[in-house]
């Protein structure tokens, strides 16, 4: 005999079989977006440190660039102070020169020959005016002028004669280059 199911095992299977695939795809899109909303939130905790780091590093920056703006008012004040430290020091260093000048001047000068009336220092020029006894007396002085430590060229500008008391005397100016130092 001949046995015919008429249950309909087979659209049964059918069901079945869709519903599981059904099943599968709704969990494998519930898992996906699971897995995206924990990526995304894991960016943007990321993203809030990072911001948060770079908002101290910014506050840091702005301490820095005051300690900078300190730094740059210190080294300004630091040169300032050492440009006047540099002229103190040349004024002191220069301080006795004009008594060391005239104290070897002194001793350049020959006795009884010339009497110096005027000295005037304008920058690096002295200009010396006297009266000597004769031409060779001014000719030794601009001699030992030249060899003096303090004098780098002497120039005879005027030399006349002026009589003083009934004797002839040489009247005499003189220029004379500093040197430097």
């Amino acid at each position: 005999m001949i046995r015919i199911n008429l249950l309909p095992y087979r659209e049964k299977e059918k069901k079945e079989n869709l519903r599981r695939q059904i099943v599968l795809i709704a969990g494998s899109l519930v898992l996906l977006l699971l897995i995206l909303v924990s990526v995304y939130l894991y960016f943007i905790v990321s993203i809030k440190g990072i911001e948060s780091h770079i908002k101290d590093a910014e506050a840091k920056l702005v301490i820095l660039n005051k300690k900078v703006g300190d730094i740059e008012k210190f080294k300004k004040d630091k040169k300032n102070v050492e440009q006047k430290l540099a002229v103190i020091k040349s004024l002191e260093g220069n301080r006795m020169f004009p008594v060391r000048m005239l104290d070897e001047l002194n001793l350049l000068i020959p006795a009884k020959e010339i009497w110096l009336d005027k000295f005037v220092q304008a920058g690096e020029e002295l200009r010396i005016e006297g009266i000597a006894k004769d031409n060779g007396t001014v000719a030794l002085l601009m001699k030992s002028l030249e060899k003096a430590s303090f004098i780098q060229s002497v120039d005879l500008l005027v030399s006349r004669e002026k009589e003083v008391a009934g004797v002839k005397l040489q009247q005499f100016t003189l220029s004379c280059v500093l040197k430097k130092g």
